[in-house]
């Protein structure tokens, strides 16, 4: 080994820099090669900054303000000139509100959108100003609702979640006060109706009417109605009805799950509807035991209103059961008539006991909506070994949540959250426990700025947390089906598939001129963004550079012995733009590597690479080569020798006819087999699809289904090889051969090639 892999050598194995020759990452802009285009986040057209929608807009409960925009010129803007003008327009008032936002916190939709109105008007010359303002005019008219503005910061995840939430406890409060509502109006038509019918019957009109004229004179009709109403009638309600219907109504009025509709001093008299929001379990499981008996108290009166409207309130059968009823008769129907519970915590502070009545409030089956929300996944600066497998930060709460079977489970960092939206409402919706498990992104302090010199983006930061594997995104919903394969999905995690993530870094060479090289995405290139590990990175300069330094994924890969003769490293740059090696030191390595076995094994969850899937469809294909040898013995064993021979017995058959059999068979046999394949064409062996959607939906140009539904290769250049290859790699039963390459200059070749040989 020569002195210059020597030295890396030794930093990768024990940290040390011999000879000072190795500098640590200790500039403040160096940042991961792959961050080189996202330098100003408001240049960009992106999810953020979200709109918090007011009320029912019918766009859901939260709005990109970029979906915003597309929604308005898609209504608005006409065709040709005038149509491209406002686009124009209204792309530039979406930058200046972007900008308007970023680190201001929270704001109205209706104040940002008219500072940024005034931004541009401050900024357009008299000529174009006309133009604008009509284009202004025209986007304002589009603009149908208002809500809160805000961006991808620190408090982003427990605003959504609260809002989300809000939303989802005003429908279910519609639904339960509806219901209330009904009872409420049909028990006093009861007793309003009862009251009418004997003031009816005993009235002094009807009195009168019933006597005649001869007599009229002889009576006090007035005073003889009283007496009759005093009285008791055979046909008014029964006392026990009526004294069991004033106390429905009473308890109806009472009760603090939701707030009625009062007039007057009652109202104020009345009091206030209970809170469903907690910052601690403890204190949301303390409330639920405490509203239990009204809970079991108010199921008891909807109970019983619903029998006295169908008047089939028996108290022989009736009382009996409802004087015994309490909450321990309540079921899972009954907790979903109600708020439910919102709790949002801070995962980075570890409080033993409060992670203790976490678990209690996941296994109790009841309403209680979790937001657990990091800020730091990485932790202390030790080895990658204890810091990923200690406590139950980061992805590890959310994968034991998994373990608990009827907890809806959605992870994922603040980056993906508005295209999760759906599945955050439903979790939020659903009847039983959830938890959600965030990751911010944001500094726990210190400024956050929108470039990656100081400080890197919150956006950036945890989008690059779910795209390391560092911390995955999916869903687990219990309610979707009996198996794993409804059940759960990795959401929003590029390239699924693969360990990593691919991407092309575009460079210019030595000699300047321009080249493009696909590096991986990995823990490793997370972890660099975090300035307490520089000590665990080591710039190497150009003139240092050696054959045996290799990318990480590649490292990653390899044996221990083919291991020993290489270095890891990654790519780095800095704020000029200047490219960078950083060697990694070998804790890290086994950090990026067991975050590599947790994420096949989330893979594994989603039907991705699954190892009994595999081992079967190795089996099968045993089988299928076993049975097909053994048909080609029987074949072979059909042709007669020359002459007899032996004195074995042979069959009694004429030449003739034996030749003509063995043809027909032969080209029966042919017809079947499988047409021959050059290596260099991609193909697929189209009679063995499952119809699993994975190759038409990563291109459906590229492949499509055939009348029996089973995919074959409509064409071939209508994607790339990497879509090709991807696709082989995602076929569950291992059908698509990818055949070489057509375009030569596609980034990446080598790789693609190497990836494509166990399918060829």
């Amino acid at each position: 080994m020569d002195n210059n892999l020597s030295a890396l050598t030794a930093f990768h194995l024990t940290g040390e820099r011999p000879s000072g020759a190795l500098d640590q990452l200790a500039q403040p802009d160096l940042r991961p090669a792959l961050f080189s285009t996202y330098r100003d986040l408001r240049e960009l057209r992106y999810d953020f900054p979200l709109v918090l929608v007011n009320g029912d807009s019918g766009g859901g409960f939260v709005r990109s303000l970029s979906d915003i925009v597309d929604g308005i010129l898609q209504d608005r803007a006409p065709e040709g000139v005038a149509g491209e003008r406002l686009r124009q327009h209204l792309l530039k008032l979406e930058t200046a509100a972007r900008s308007l936002v970023a680190n201001n916190g929270a704001r109205p939709l209706n104040e940002v959108w008219s500072d940024a109105e005034r931004r541009l008007q401050s900024d357009a010359d008299a000529t174009t100003r006309q133009q604008l303002d009509q284009s202004l005019a025209q986007a304002r008219d589009g603009l149908s609702f208002g809500g809160e503005v805000i961006d991808c910061d620190r408090d982003m995840p427990t605003r959504l979640i609260t809002h989300a939430w809000t939303a989802s406890q005003q429908a279910r409060a519609r639904g339960l006060g509806d219901k209330l509502g009904d009872l409420v109006l049909k028990l006093n038509d009861i007793l309003n109706t009862d009251a009418e019918h004997i003031e009816a019957a005993v009235g002094p009109e009807k009195l009168k009417r019933t006597v005649g004229k001869s007599f009229e004179a002889e009576f006090d009709f007035g005073v003889m109605s009283r007496l009759l109403q005093a009285a008791p009638a055979s046909d008014a309600l029964p006392e026990a009805r009526c004294k069991r219907i004033n106390k429905l109504l009473s308890v109806f009025k009472a009760q603090r799950f939701l707030p009625l509709a009062e007039q007057g001093r009652k109202a104020g008299r009345r009091k206030a509807p209970y809170a469903f929001a907690f910052d601690s379990c403890e204190g949301a499981l303390e409330a639920i035991q405490e509203r239990l008996p009204e809970m079991a108290k108010l199921v008891k009166a909807l109970a019983i209103a619903e029998l006295e409207i169908a008047n089939r309130y028996d108290p022989s059968k009736h009382d009996h059961f409802f004087r015994h009823f309490s909450h321990r008769q309540l079921h899972a129907e009954d907790f979903a008539l109600f708020p439910s519970y919102l709790v949002c915590l801070h995962g980075d502070d570890d409080n033993p006991a409060e992670r203790s009545m976490l678990w209690q409030a996941l296994s109790s089956g009841l309403p209680v909506k979790v937001l657990v929300q990091y800020d730091d996944v990485l932790g202390a600066d030790h080895h990658g070994g204890e810091r990923l497998s200690a406590g139950i930060k980061g992805p590890q709460l959310a994968a034991m949540a998994l373990g608990l079977g009827d907890v809806f489970v959605l992870q994922s960092s603040s980056a993906f959250l508005y295209r999760l939206r759906d599945s955050l409402g439903k979790g939020l919706a659903s009847d039983g426990p959830a938890l959600f498990s965030v990751y911010s992104g944001a500094p726990s302090g210190g400024p956050v700025v929108n470039n990656n010199s100081a400080a890197i983006a919150p956006y950036l930061k945890a989008a690059a947390a779910t795209e390391s594997r560092a911390f995955p995104g999916y869903i687990y919903d219990p309610q979707a089906g009996a198996d794993w394969a409804s059940r759960f999905r990795l959401e929003a995690n590029p390239q699924a598939q693969a360990d990593w993530a691919m991407r092309a870094l575009q460079y210019e060479d030595s000699g300047l001129q321009r080249d493009t090289t696909d590096i991986a995405f990995t823990f490793i290139d997370f972890a660099a963004c975090d300035e307490r590990y520089a000590n665990h990175f080591a710039q190497v300069p150009q003139s240092n550079w050696h054959d045996g330094m290799i990318p990480v994924q590649d490292f990653l890969d390899l044996d221990s012995d083919s291991a020993a003769a290489k270095v890891p490293y990654v790519w780095m740059i800095n704020g000029d733009d200047a490219l960078y090696r950083a060697i990694v030191e070998d804790s890290l390595i086994g950090a990026a590597r067991q975050c590599r076995d947790k994420w096949r094994s989330l893979q594994e969850f989603a039907g991705i690479n699954n190892s009994h899937a595999e081992a079967l469809l190795v089996k099968e294909r045993e089988v299928w080569h076993e049975e097909k040898e053994r048909e080609l013995d029987a074949l072979r064993g059909q042709t007669v020798p020359a002459g007899g021979g032996g004195g074995a017995e042979t069959p009694s058959m004429e030449p003739e006819a034996t030749t003509e059999s063995l043809s027909e068979t032969a080209g029966e046999t042919s017809e079947e087999a499988p047409e021959e394949k050059s290596s260099d064409e991609p193909y697929i062996e189209t009679p063995r699809c499952t119809t699993c959607n994975e190759c038409t939906e990563l291109n459906a140009r590229m492949f499509a289904y055939n009348d029996e539904l089973q995919a074959y290769i409509l064409d071939p250049e209508a994607g790339t090889y990497r879509e090709m290859v991807e696709a082989a790699e995602a076929c569950q039963v291992a059908i698509i051969h990818p055949g070489k390459p057509k375009n030569a200059s596609e980034p990446g070749l080598s790789d693609l090639v190497a990836r494509a040989e166990e399918f060829d």
